[in-house]
């Protein structure tokens, strides 16, 4: 629970972070001046450290389970602890579909992973207030003997099917960390660039495109031939923004775009 609630605490901090460095007017100070490309890069970091703990906290909860039930299981208050799992599953469950309801407007993959975090909870707690159920049940009859088997029991085969439930953002985040280019948005960059080399008779171009948690990241370096008639800077920036509103995304935080133009492939490579 402790790990929990600091992962929380530090998601709520990235994502305040991430908030003021999208304000038309960013707040001054050390910790802006440190980091003047933003905070995107935090985002995955924190996400993949959650889901790894929670996977961990999964697999932690399966070892126990296993060992418990080779030490011959363990001795439960079933009405109380039927109570408890009622409390909890409700708990639980109004905190996912909280979160999930509010995600579908705000987007965020930290609201994602902490609803599916409170799933994930309320699976435990579902199956085992079933297991609970049934051992109150039996109970005192001719199969009690199963009682001590039934929490690590139900515990070890709901810890084997949520194991792999955070691997997903996991991936992605590593992804995000080690700037892997996505390849649907490298093909519409692509797409984008070689229409624009057409029509301007550019020799060719190159480009870099990495997305780093929800922010995309894209570098466009057009290879100007050496003898194309001169332009006004004003006809280079009008040009920009004709590439910038073809590949999409506006001019909000969540987008990092650099388009240059140079006759030198080498500053392009």
């Amino acid at each position: 629970m402790l790990a929990d609630a600091a992962m929380s605490g530090l998601a709520l901090l990235v994502s305040r972070l991430i908030a003021l460095s999208a304000l038309p007017e960013q707040p001054r100070g050390k910790l802006r001046d440190r980091f003047t490309m933003g905070f995107w890069h935090l985002e995955p970091m924190v996400l993949g450290l959650n889901g790894m703990m929670l996977t961990g906290v999964a697999i932690y909860a399966l070892i126990n389970a296993v060992g418990s039930l080779m030490d011959g299981g363990r001795d439960l208050e079933f009405s109380y602890a039927i109570f408890y799992a009622v409390v909890a599953l409700i708990a639980c469950l109004g905190m996912a579909l909280l979160e999930t309801r509010a995600n579908r407007t705000l987007k965020s993959d930290f609201v994602a992973l902490d609803a599916k975090a409170w799933i994930m909870s309320g699976g435990i707690t579902a199956a085992l207030l079933i297991a609970f159920s049934v051992g109150y049940v039996i109970d005192g009859t001719e199969l009690g003997w199963l009682t001590p088997y039934i929490d690590p029991a139900v515990l070890a085969v709901v810890c084997l099917v949520i194991i792999p439930m955070p691997i997903g953002t996991i991936r992605q985040a590593l992804a995000d960390i080690f700037l892997v280019t996505p390849l649907d948005l490298k093909k519409h960059v692509d797409a984008i660039a070689e229409q624009f080399v057409r029509q301007h008779g550019f020799l060719s171009y190159r480009a870099y495109v990495a997305k780093v948690g929800r922010g995309k990241q894209i570098e466009l370096y057009f290879i100007v031939p050496p003898n194309l008639p001169p332009r006004k800077l004003e006809e280079w920036d009008a040009l920009r923004d004709e590439i910038g509103d073809a590949l999409g995304g506006g001019e909000g935080p969540d987008r990092w775009l650099t388009i240059a133009f140079t006759t030198d492939v080498e500053w392009a490579d």
